[in-house]
Order: structure tokens, then sequence, then C-alpha cells
């Protein structure tokens, strides 16, 4: 199975964050990005800065699965061939899961499950017929432990890891793998919410609830997104070939579990 010449991505959630960082790694190592996300304005200033030619911003909401189709369809005749797709999408918000609505589990499920599954149909194909293809999923290392106060992503997440591991076992005869990278507390505007999002309920300082989440951590410190990107890229890479159906946490050893 050949690596084609010069790989196309698809990269969701681009406009910032650990998509923007793996955007601009994957341009910088030669592909053709094209990067998701619903901004156009940050989607544009995000194409400029990206090393190489033959890039491009595409406007989506991840949140309304149904119109994905057309847009992927729309894709592959402007750009031909996706090889590696990169689902990324913001979490879901915080607090206990017993008091979240059915609502919001199924706003959830839209982003995290159902639009990646869009995608995945419209570009599969172009992938088995290049008998090459990288899918990787950026969700949590809650799949592993449950964060405490996230309720609604660890749910989603988990739904997100067994269906990737479902579609790993079917895409491998066709040179498709498929895999999961769990960030692990990375300082994005994701994590400052969280963080502010608890200052507020304790009534303690954003600085102090964000010492308390480093503790935690044995490297001490949050990750960069350029570091999550790192492990994107290579599962993403001909390296990682015989690597599918697997969970990667980046986590600086906060998960509790193998």
């Amino acid at each position: 199975m050949t690596t084609p010449t010069r790989r196309c991505a698809l990269v969701c959630g681009a406009s910032g964050g650990i998509g923007r960082a793996t955007a601009e790694l994957l341009a910088s190592r030669g592909d053709r990005v094209l990067v998701l996300a619903r901004r156009e304005d940050r989607l544009k200033a995000v194409v400029a800065r990206l090393a190489g030619s033959g890039h491009a911003a595409v406007v989506a909401d991840l949140s309304h699965p149904g119109q994905l189709a057309e847009i992927a369809a729309t894709l592959l005749a402007t750009h031909g061939p996706i090889h590696v797709l990169v689902n990324n999408a913001g979490g879901p918000p915080g607090g206990p899961l017993l008091d979240a609505s059915t609502g919001a589990l199924g706003d959830a499920f839209a982003v995290h499950v159902q639009s990646p599954h869009v995608l995945v149909q419209a570009l599969v194909p172009g992938m088995k017929e290049a008998g090459w293809g990288r899918i990787v999923n950026v969700i949590s290392t809650s799949v592993k432990q449950p964060i405490p106060g996230l309720g609604v992503s660890n749910t989603v997440r988990a739904a997100t890891a067994n269906w990737a591991k479902t579609l790993a076992g079917e895409l491998a005869p066709h040179g498709i793998t498929v895999n999961n990278v769990l960030p692990g507390a990375t300082f994005t505007a994701r994590l400052e919410a969280i963080a502010e999002s608890r200052a507020t309920q304790s009534g303690r300082p954003v600085e102090a609830v964000l010492d308390d989440m480093r503790t935690v951590i044995p490297a001490g410190r949050f990750a960069r997104p350029q570091e999550i990107a790192r492990a994107i890229a290579f599962l993403a890479s001909d390296d990682a070939a015989y690597i599918t159906g697997v969970n990667v946490p980046v986590d600086g050893g906060r998960t509790g579990s193998l």
C-alpha cells in the first residue's frame, strides 16, 4: 500500500488550539490541509499562516451533521480524495451527569459521533481507492478514567472511542487506520473555560484552580497544543501503518490506568 504522493488532510476544529496546531504541523510536513470550523475569519487567518500551498478553509458547524454530507461532497469534487481525517471538536459544557438534559446528551452525540460518522462515510471510499488512509479522533482521557464534573463529555467520549474501535476493525483490510488521541489538560481556551467555571462554583481565584489542576499531573504542567499535534501527526504517518484501534493518552502521566 503506497502513500499518496501529496496527501490531503481535513482537520476539524482547526480555528484554534489543538486543531490549529495540527493543521500547522501537517502543512509543514507537506500535506495540503483543509481546515474546518464555524468561523470563516479565524479559518482564513489559519490558512494564511500555513506553510506550502493548496490549503483551504471549510466553514461548517459540527453540531449540524445533516449538513456535512453535502459539504464533504463539495470538498471531494473540488480538492479530490482526502487521505487524512482529524476529527476534533470542543467538548460539551461541564456539570454533573445527573443534571444534564437529554437534549445536552443529544447535542454532544451529534458533534462527537454523528458528524464524524458522516465525514467518514463520505471520505472512506477515496481512502479505499488509494489503499491508504488515516482517521484520528481527538477525544479525552475520560475514556479511560471519567473526569469529575464533565458528565456529558465522559459519556459521549466513550461512545466515540467504541465507534472508532469498531471502524478500525472494518477498515484495516483497506490500509486505513483509525486511532484516538486522548489529550490530558492542554492549555487551550477549553481548559481556561473549565477553570473559570470551577472558580465561579468554588469562589476561588482562577489561578488557584489552575494550580490544583497542575498538582495531579506528574509532569507538573499543562500540555501545549503542539505536543498533542505531534501525536496526531505520528498516527497520520506511514510510521504508524501497523497501529490501529488504539487510544493514545498524551497527558503527562495523569491518567491512573494503562
